[in-house]
């Protein structure tokens, strides 16, 4: 495979537990993220598990965002609807603008096999020029949400950074 050295992002990987942070769970989610993303051509920038608290999460992203530029931030757990899932709360203060349409594609490929998938808070959205995609906790669902993303990253990147290709007019986008 040649890659396109302008088409070359970072990425970060944030997850979000508890026990993580603690050292108490291994990160299998994380893990998956940054092999995947790693064989898709995307350079890890940064990894950190934090655990499940609102302005913590809301600090690194921010620090992501703001401070090291990070192009695509892909957060693990805290989207569903334990007394200490927050992620989606400290995206609605982090996010500038949401794009719906990524997370309801997730949820809607992860309804076809399990109806828990509607329980799944998970937004995706922009802030300052990087996008932000919440996925589950589990190794399972970030395999089966990553996939449902994955062939319109590159575009979505694209066009956020202010690329003007025209969606209608390739089958590339």
């Amino acid at each position: 495979m040649i890659l396109d050295i302008k088409n070359i992002y970072t990425f970060a990987v944030l997850t979000m537990s508890d026990k993580g942070a603690r050292g108490e769970r291994e990160d299998t989610s994380g893990a998956y993220l940054q092999e995947r993303l790693e064989a898709e051509g995307y350079v890890l920038q940064s990894y950190e598990v934090i655990p499940d608290q609102k302005q913590v999460i809301i600090d690194h992203l921010k620090a992501l965002v703001d401070g090291m530029q990070v192009p695509l931030i892909v957060t693990t757990g805290g989207t569903g609807v334990s007394p200490s899932d927050v992620t989606p709360e400290a995206m609605s203060e982090v996010l500038e603008q949401e794009i719906p349409g990524m997370a309801e594609a997730m949820r809607s490929a992860s309804l076809l096999k399990t109806p828990r998938a509607m329980l799944s808070r998970g937004k995706v959205g922009i802030r300052k020029g990087s996008l932000i995609i919440n996925l589950p906790g589990s190794l399972k669902a970030v395999k089966e949400n990553l996939d449902i993303v994955l062939p319109v990253l590159l575009h979505a990147l694209e066009k956020i950074r202010g690329g003007t290709s025209d969606c209608g007019a390739t089958t590339e986008c």
